[in-house]
């Protein structure tokens, strides 16, 4: 009883985030491993007929590095390419048109579905209008990919050989994103990983397992498995759509599997701060489905994971309290460790493991900006198009 009442609280404190980075190290599907690829395939002996849907809306910064590469791809069977201009303002659809004609490759539909109507959400209408032009094709399968996505030619050719080998509903995988500003390297890998952290791939690649995730930007989906999960219109109201998808997909007992990409890539640009911002607090609140409860929790479980072994590491030492700085260090070191591996993948320096609580300090600022956005009336938003929900109190500044 003496030795225990000599442990301080920030001892304990620490003692508890450590705890907790032992329990998700080896308990949490092994979230932290990148080796999730393609799985094993194997050719088909007859390629089935494929149509390629991309929602755009005012990509033309985009689309002359991306387009290129699906109009390019090495597909032995029957493949189109629909591209859903939606309410562009840029000139997406007429740009779309013109890099058909100058690069060739597969055939290119351009197609507009008009306004939303209410209860759409992101780029779901646009999908929809896109897998509709697609169904008059008959195609076995569905690539969903968004216009800021480049794939290697062998893209297409590679998720249908290995949907057809291991019998999956949805093949998906996660681009690489892009790395070169320094907000990027902060920010981007940590994305990844903490999107890793909460649907660990092992798990969702388990037909038996709850846990359902896709990557929005490559998704190969069966066509007849759409229909039969009502994709799109049954994930209508969903601003994570590529997660509502899956989990639609699975909850009618079909088969997914997510992995990190090779040579699939987004070619969008997060130069600053604030564009990484908008493109995660548009929808972090939503992930914690509106609920305050959630929200409170969620940054708690921050807290104690990510920002409690630095500080506890500092006042610790600072403090003389041995107990408290070496458990600290020692979650602090965990939780490097399971981030190197990420950071590997995206090529970046090492030395960045040990920031990653200055970035998860950075997420939590993000999601409750999110929640304050969403009870400000702004809600979700996909390229300028706000989903404000009806609860919602309007913004008084």
């Amino acid at each position: 009883m003496g030795q225990t009442a000599d442990v301080s609280p920030v001892a304990w404190t620490a003692a508890v985030s450590l705890a907790a980075w032992l329990w998700l190290l080896l308990c949490q599907g092994f979230f932290w491993r990148t080796d999730v690829r393609l799985p094993p395939r194997e050719e088909p002996g007859d390629w089935p007929p494929v149509c390629v849907v991309v929602p755009a809306r005012d990509e033309a910064a985009v689309l002359p590095e991306s387009l290129p590469s699906l109009l390019a791809q090495d597909y032995p069977g029957r493949a189109e390419v629909f591209l859903v201009d939606d309410g562009s303002r840029d000139g997406t659809g007429e740009l779309a048109r013109e890099l058909a004609r100058e690069h060739g490759g597969l055939p290119l539909t351009v197609g507009s579905p008009g306004e939303p109507p209410a209860g759409w959400t992101g780029k779901l209408w646009a999908v929809r209008h896109g897998i509709a032009l697609a169904r008059a094709r008959d195609p076995e399968y569905l690539l969903l990919t968004d216009a800021d996505i480049a794939h290697a030619p062998d893209s297409l050719r590679q998720l249908v050989a290995a949907a057809r080998t291991g019998g999956f509903d949805v093949v998906s995988q996660m681009a690489r994103l892009r790395v070169e500003s320094l907000w990027e390297r902060l920010v981007v890998p940590a994305f990844v990983y903490f999107f890793a952290q909460l649907y660990p791939f092992r798990r969702i690649g388990r037909k038996a397992a709850r846990t359902a995730a896709a990557a929005g930007g490559c998704v190969l989906l069966r066509a007849d498995t759409a229909e039969r999960a009502r994709v799109p219109d049954a994930i209508r109201h969903a601003v994570i759509d590529d997660v509502a998808l899956a989990r639609a997909v699975k909850a009618g007992g079909g088969h997914v599997w997510l992995g990190l990409a090779e040579r699939v890539d987004s070619v969008r640009p997060y130069p600053r701060l604030h564009d990484l911002w908008r493109m995660v607090s548009r929808s972090a609140y939503a992930q914690l489905r509106h609920n305050p409860l959630l929200l409170a929790g969620t940054v708690a479980g921050l807290v104690l994971v990510y920002l409690v072994p630095p500080v506890t590491l500092a006042v610790g030492a600072a403090a003389g309290d041995a107990a408290a700085a070496s458990l600290g260090g020692l979650a602090w070191l965990v939780m490097a460790g399971t981030y190197a591996p990420m950071l590997h993948y995206y090529r970046q320096p090492l030395w960045l493991a040990p920031l990653l609580p200055f970035t998860a300090f950075l997420y939590l600022l993000m999601t409750v900006d999110s929640a304050v956005q969403h009870r400000r009336g702004r809600g979700a938003a996909w390229k300028g198009r706000t989903y404000a929900r009806p609860d919602a109190v309007p913004d008084e500044g």
